[in-house]
């Protein structure tokens, strides 16, 4: 793998790992997630600071096992810059579509790779239903 398989395959495993039940629950996991300059705009067009983001999860839609849990699809990633990945795809959640893009920043220091930015806009149309 080159460079920049190996930093898109990390963002990606990184994020995969975001939309957890397990990590959304848990503010320290989730707080090693989040760069510390993070910012989201949800799919509600709300804006959320990292401390606002980290407060609410556990609460989210989401995070709870028994409940509907996120479905990715289409995930790709591209380099930026070197310690910066931008992934782009689409979530369904309790029959809810979005299309997502992520900003993936990694320092020079040992937290690794953090989500820098967040932004999540609705897919308009009909609900999807569960197969």
């Amino acid at each position: 793998m080159s460079m920049d398989t190996d930093c898109v395959a990390e963002a990606i495993a990184r994020e995969l790992q975001l939309m957890s039940p397990g990590v959304r629950t848990s503010r320290a996991l989730a707080d090693q997630f989040l760069d510390p300059e993070f910012v989201e705009v949800g799919a509600s067009g709300r804006r959320w600071s990292r401390e606002a983001m980290l407060s609410a999860m556990p609460e989210m839609q989401g995070a709870d096992e028994d409940g509907p849990t996120y479905e990715p699809t289409g995930m790709t990633g591209t380099v930026l810059a070197p310690g910066l990945v931008h992934l782009t795809f689409e979530t369904t959640l309790d029959g809810r579509r979005a299309r997502r893009s992520s900003i993936w920043r990694k320092s020079d220091d040992a937290s690794g790779w953090r989500m820098y930015y967040h932004q999540a806009t609705p897919v308009p149309g009909e609900r999807t239903t569960g197969s």
